[in-house]
């Protein structure tokens, strides 16, 4: 057993830049050029005053460029108060790998404002937002070219709505400039099916996890999904939308859930979509009818809940070497960005756990973001030219088997089998595609390299070879 003290903890971007390292060692690439790709290439920090109400605030807000071995660079903006230069620093590394592991062709960058976007009125926040976006744009750090954000903990799609009207006021000429910001309304040059994309990116993650008969015997379970437990930690955009799928596409039985007030506990299971009803109604999702409580002085209490799968999908450093031997579950899906510590991770992992990475698992959301930005520089909605064309052959082939056959085929099923895909269709087929290829490509580096042993380490390894594989075409490093 691995001897750690008991109050060992390690940072975010120390965590990630400790799996870095040990992925780096079973790549035989030049330190120089691992260096490169580990270090962050630019590095922004500004201040800029807004007027609330009757004073001035001075803002606190970051960028981040990882990396520029693929452009333009990619990543969300967050609005907290706990914003920092190495936390946007973490989140913008991540988002290197994540790019390079589901084979979307950006380089990774992150963004943050230190507020917290409760404590202002919806002006304000778009005060805050539109300077914060003119900033950028006086030091060309966003353009659909150069550097794409998108939302992130405390945005939404009414910030990037804001982001790109002021990045088009500055640059009216250009063509493309909806590409200039991701997770925009639908009605702005947004793509359907980008609202539940990270979420629904869990859910396929863990799906193919399961299916996974080799993986699964050596935890004691069957193999799929359906019939599971799952507990969930956070039911903001990425925890409800796991849960509510895994609930209804993949019949997983949700037995736990924490959020800010407290936990509850359900052996039976849980409707998510009641609960989220209730918890909309009363603000709580404690006092849910026929759950359990638990102990409310302890917000990680919902960690340690038995199930067969957690979903830690609330902020980073979550479990760390104080709580990571009381984890019950066999499954850890990192939905959340850093929920593990590098060093409770080996605690994790010496007790057998199978833990599905953040730096794979939730890349749903930049998946999907790629595919707006597609559809802006395309200038066009994705099924538009050939929704028809197929819906007709589908429809002629059902003809076709009538005819053949003498079987009349009804109403509901001719329905279901000629229609032709929308475009929320094809994002989630696309998703879907993306998700599965990048879990065997993973595996994959496990069975060739008799070292690598754990998901995070061979997904870092994946990622750190295609990145290699840029920087070495460009002629940097011979």
């Amino acid at each position: 057993m691995i001897n750690l003290e008991p109050k060992s903890q390690t940072s975010f971007y120390q965590s990630v830049q400790n799996y870095f390292d040990k992925a780096a060692r079973h790549t035989g690439l030049h330190p120089g050029l691992l260096e490169q790709i580990k270090v962050c290439n630019a590095v922004y920090q500004v201040h800029f005053p807004v007027k609330v109400g009757n004073e001035y605030r001075v803002i606190e807000a970051y960028r981040v460029q990882h990396s520029h071995h693929r452009t333009p660079t990619k990543g969300g903006i967050r609005f907290s108060n706990h914003v920092n230069q190495e936390e946007v620093m973490a989140l913008a590394t991540l988002m290197t790998y994540k790019c390079a592991i589901v084979d979307v062709p950006f380089g990774g960058a992150k963004g943050g404002v230190k507020i917290n976007p409760w404590e202002f009125t919806p002006s304000q926040i778009e005060k805050i937002t539109r300077r914060y976006t003119s900033e950028l744009i006086r030091r060309n750090m966003i353009g659909p070219s150069v550097d794409v954000p998108a939302p992130d903990y405390g945005t939404g799609s009414r910030e990037m709505a804001w982001i790109y009207d002021t990045y088009r006021t500055f640059n009216g000429d250009d063509i493309d400039a909806a590409g200039c910001v991701t997770g925009k309304p639908v009605n702005q040059h947004g793509i359907r099916g980008r609202t539940e994309a990270t979420g629904r990116g869990v859910f396929y993650g863990i799906r193919e996890a399961c299916n996974q008969k080799e993986d699964m015997k050596r935890l004691g379970l069957e193999p799929g999904i359906e019939g599971k437990t799952m507990v969930v930690q956070g039911l903001g955009n990425v925890g409800s939308y796991t849960a509510t799928i895994s609930q209804d596409e993949g019949g997983v039985k949700i037995v736990g859930v924490g959020e800010v007030e407290g936990a509850i506990y359900k052996k039976d299971g849980i409707d998510i979509h009641d609960l989220l009803k209730f918890r909309k109604e009363t603000g709580s999702i404690i006092g849910y009818p026929g759950a359990k409580v638990l102990d409310k002085s302890n917000r990680k209490a919902v960690l340690e809940m038995e199930c067969d799968i957690l979903v830690p999908a609330a902020l980073e450093n979550q479990i760390t070497t104080e709580n990571a031997h009381k984890i019950k579950a066999k499954i850890i899906a990192e939905a959340a960005n850093g929920p593990i510590t590098s060093m409770a991770e080996e605690v994790l992992l010496e007790a057998g756990k199978l833990i599905i990475p953040d730096v794979y698992l939730n890349a749903g959301g930049v998946t999907v973001s790629y595919f707006e930005w597609l559809k802006n520089l395309s200038h066009m909605r994705f099924g538009r030219m050939d929704k028809r064309f197929n819906q007709q052959t589908y429809q002629n082939l059902i003809e076709l088997v009538e005819r053949l056959t003498g079987h009349t085929i009804g109403e509901r099923e001719r329905l279901m089998i000629g229609r032709g895909a929308e475009e929320i269709d094809l994002v989630r087929s696309g998703l879907e595609e993306t998700m599965i290829s990048s879990y065997n490509q993973i595996r994959e580096v496990m069975k060739r390299k008799r070292k690598v042993d754990d998901l995070r380490t061979a997904a870092f390894v994946s990622a750190i070879n295609k990145i290699s594989s840029d920087y070495l075409s460009l002629g940097i490093f011979p």
